[in-house]
């Protein structure tokens, strides 16, 4: 199946980008991967890679033109495939040599002429952003408008949420709402249209997602704004089919990995996603119906099969089974509701960045040998120099430097020197990556739940910069603006406890990194000085580490000449 790609839109206020280069002529073959074409905004230059396979069939723009952003490209798909229906206006197609054709048939009787092209809508798709280039779709947690409501630029549309952060979407256009495509919990693919916005009576026909591309054009007729998208129907006929016409099938990773874990043949699928892809949803609609297999039996059901296995899977034992017609389920008989009334609890629904943190702390503890060091160290040096910075930082132009910005200042120069605290287990526990910078994680508490935005290079920065960064990357990140691409690629994570007067605890690695800095609270303790009792504010450090990365000792020396470095921080300064 033919399968366009779109220019890309790289953040909210870029309307085109440039072709600068073509990676991939007209009749080369693809792979998902390969660069395709080199794109530039007035900021940045991108590479975008092919997500499916096949021939590279047409190029509707060339090396230098300035293409909007959402506008069809290049087209891949089999060899003499029609893309007609995918070219821009207004596009410069470079196609693939004409094939010699067989002599033309005896003319039949001329046909009725085509009908007109239907009018453009004037009305305008709000699409779903792409929150990060790693981002492939998003979940619509709330829409705040409803069919027929007025709206003005600056309206807060919907809410949505990635597995990372949360996002309100703001009207770009005044008008009135004519449809909604998606309800609430909707896994939405990105640059997927989610609504239109027009005038009463324009057409909306052409935005709608879930309308098959196989199907004729209709004239544009006015609409009444009365309507809220239906799911996409699970019958046959009625769904774009996903698999090509090499076996191969147009599915969502996400989907295909559920498709892996659930034993789901994707030739049972029928794609609800753009041009007839297969999203999550469509699997999991799949599996509640019953329609799964087993592991075994995968590769050999038949579409049309029942399953006598748990949940109605198809087994082995199923594929030579005569298949009785399937009954029409008798209506169960409807229970009394419990009186709500008496209820003395509430159901709440978690939210996906809830699963997304409870995933990876369970695989973090299940998968890992972890333990952690506990060490303290004397906290007089850095609180004597962060006295004098408030003192002097506003006739010195410093930001206001905290403990926390001195930790990951101090752990930035000395985690270079024990790589394997500064690295990532790989490749099931077979592949240590060790890294030349530090990229440090901090933990932040939000709204929504912890998230750990990376403060990049932080060996290369000064404590200053360290400060304002970090403050950022917190701001936004509790703000829910903080952009995905900010919360990974960690090399070593810390998380502070101490203001809220933990002395110790263990925190829990993010993989697949080797370690985590837990920090404590500050505690007044006495050390004989001289002979003498003195006081002394200390400070407790708690350090987990993967034991299949590293052993106890190499963590204790780290550990070690890291408080030594903060007892002794207005000289760890000077190196």
């Amino acid at each position: 199946m033919a399968t366009p790609v779109i220019m890309p839109r790289q953040g909210q206020s870029v309307e085109s980008c440039i072709i600068s280069n073509w990676a991939k002529k007209v009749g080369d073959k693809v792979v998902p991967g390969d660069t395709l074409f080199t794109y530039e905004t007035d900021k940045a230059t991108f590479d975008e890679e092919a997500k499916v396979e096949g021939t590279m069939l047409v190029h509707f723009f060339e090396e230098g033109d300035d293409v909007p952003c959402l506008t069809n490209v290049c087209v891949i798909g089999n060899e003499g495939e029609d893309f007609s229906v995918f070219s821009p206006n207004g596009a410069k197609a470079e196609a693939a040599p004409a094939q010699p054709q067989a002599p033309a048939a005896p003319a039949s009787p001329a046909a009725p002429a085509p009908a007109p092209a239907a009018p453009k809508s004037n009305a305008n798709p709000v699409i779903m952003p792409r929150q990060g280039q790693s981002v492939e779709s998003c979940i619509i947690s709330k829409w705040n408008v409803k069919v027929g409501d007025k709206v003005k630029v600056g309206d807060n549309l919907f809410t949505y949420e990635t597995d990372k952060a949360t996002f309100d979407e703001e009207s770009k256009f005044d008008g009135t709402v004519l449809a909604i495509f998606f309800s609430e919990g909707d896994d939405v693919p990105c640059l997927t249209n989610v609504c239109v916005i027009g005038a009463p009576g324009d057409g909306y026909a052409e935005f709608d997602p879930h309308a098959s591309s196989a199907a004729p054009a209709a004239a544009a007729v006015p609409q009444e704004p009365v309507l809220h998208a239906q799911p996409v129907s699970s019958a046959p006929a009625e769904s774009i089919p996903a698999a090509a016409s090499d076996g191969k099938y147009f599915i969502s990773p996400r989907a295909r990995a559920l498709a892996e874990r659930a034993g789901v043949n994707p030739a049972f699928l029928a794609g609800s996603g753009p041009y007839g892809r297969i999203v999550e949803k469509d699997v999991k609609a799949f599996v509640a119906a019953g329609g799964n297999t087993t592991y075994a039996a995968e590769a050999f059901a038949k579409d049309g099969m029942s399953g006598s296995g748990f949940a109605g899977k198809i087994s082995v034992s199923d594929l030579n089974a005569p298949q009785a017609p399937a009954k029409e389920a008798a209506p169960e008989p409807a229970s009394a509701a419990p009186a709500a009334a008496d209820a003395d609890f509430e159901d709440v629904k978690i939210p996906n960045i809830r699963k997304v943190i409870s995933r990876s702390m369970h695989t973090s503890l299940s998968t890992m040998a972890q333990l952690t060091l506990n060490a303290s160290f004397d906290a007089t040096n850095i609180l004597e120099f962060r006295k004098q910075i408030k003192e002097n930082r506003e006739k010195l132009g410093l930001n206001n430097i905290t403990i926390n910005d001195i930790i990951i200042f101090a752990v930035s120069r000395t985690i270079l020197a024990h790589k394997d605290l500064n690295a990532n287990f790989i490749n099931d526990g077979t592949t240590m990556r060790y890294f030349k910078n530090a990229h440090i994680g901090v933990a932040v508490d939000t709204p929504r739940g912890l998230m750990v935005p990376t403060l990049r290079d932080a060996n290369l920065k000064s404590l200053n910069e360290i400060s304002v960064e970090a403050k950022k990357l917190a701001t936004d990140a509790q703000a829910g603006t903080i952009n995905p691409d900010l919360l990974k690629g960690a090399t070593f994570t810390i998380t502070n406890l101490g203001t809220m007067g933990i002395e110790s605890f263990t925190p829990v690695i993010n993989p697949p990194q080797t370690g985590i800095l837990g920090v404590n609270t500050l505690e007044t303790r006495v050390k004989n000085v001289g002979g003498e009792p003195k006081l002394y504010q200390a400070m407790t450090l708690s350090l987990t580490f993967d034991h299949r990365a590293l052993d106890g000792a190499p963590a204790a020396r780290f550990l070690q000449e890291l408080c030594k470095n903060l007892e002794n921080f207005t000289m760890l300064l000077i190196k």
